[in-house]
């Protein structure tokens, strides 16, 4: 049976502005999740809340069962959940090996199996040949990958993707599609992915969950989201424009 993250009912105001009403969604092991929707609807907001970064102004997300609401982020860490940022986070001036050590100390694990994971991580990702490289000295493409083999050296069982493809260019957009659903099948993980490139997000998930203003629009396969006239209204048409 696979494990589950599930966000139930969740609401984040600030200073009265609904930046998330009422969301409801669910993400299984195995499973890869888009989550879309126009520029401020609150797709970044959910993630934060999800990991801890923010707290919930009420409703309430649990993880196998457990509930982990308002968690301290290192906490929601160690419950196998992990992310990456719509703005590159990494340590510039720590190797690119190291980058991704400290991350799996930061779950718990030993100097040695911290070691262990981050060279699977990078093999993973492509990047090995830059181990021992400073992160930043990488080319952009690079750093997003690093990004991901990071959240990978936690041995995570959800991961939370914010952007994976931005600044990205369509070679390189092809390359990650290809790679995440090498990471999916190979360690049977969730994925939530916010994506604004159409073409990644149809191809690459299994379900779609549409926000609009902090409240959910639409959800489905890609298919049934495709031809939701809401959907279709409130983003598709305006995505497929910007594209």
């Amino acid at each position: 049976m696979s494990e589950q993250l599930l966000v139930e009912r969740v609401c984040k105001s600030f200073d009265g502005l609904r930046a998330l009403d009422d969301v409801t969604l669910g993400l299984s092991q195995g499973e890869i999740l888009g989550l879309i929707g126009p520029n401020g609807s609150g797709k970044t907001t959910l993630i934060n809340v999800i990991t801890g970064l923010l707290p919930a102004t009420s409703g309430k997300v649990s993880v196998r069962g457990a509930e982990i609401t308002n968690l301290a982020a290192y906490k929601i860490a160690r419950n196998g959940i992990a992310r990456t940022f719509q703005t590159i986070r990494l340590f510039r001036q720590l190797t690119v090996m190291e980058n991704a050590e400290v991350a799996a100390v930061g779950v718990g694990a030993s100097r040695r199996e911290a070691h262990q994971r981050a060279v699977a991580a990078l093999i993973e990702m492509g990047i090995e040949p830059y181990a021992e490289s400073l992160a930043g000295t990488l080319p952009y493409g690079l750093e997003r990958r690093l990004e991901v083999a990071r959240a990978l050296a936690m041995d995570p069982t959800f991961i939370l993707l914010d952007e994976p493809g931005a600044g990205l260019n369509e070679e390189e957009c092809n390359d990650l599609l290809k790679v995440l659903g090498r990471i999916r099948e190979r360690h049977n993980l969730g994925m939530l992915v916010v994506e604004h490139d159409m073409r990644l997000i149809m191809r690459l998930c299994d379900r779609l969950h549409v926000l609009q203003s902090g409240r959910t629009i639409g959800e489905g396969t890609p298919a049934e989201v495709r031809e939701n006239p809401i959907v279709i209204e409130a983003y598709l048409g305006l995505a497929e424009k910007d594209d």
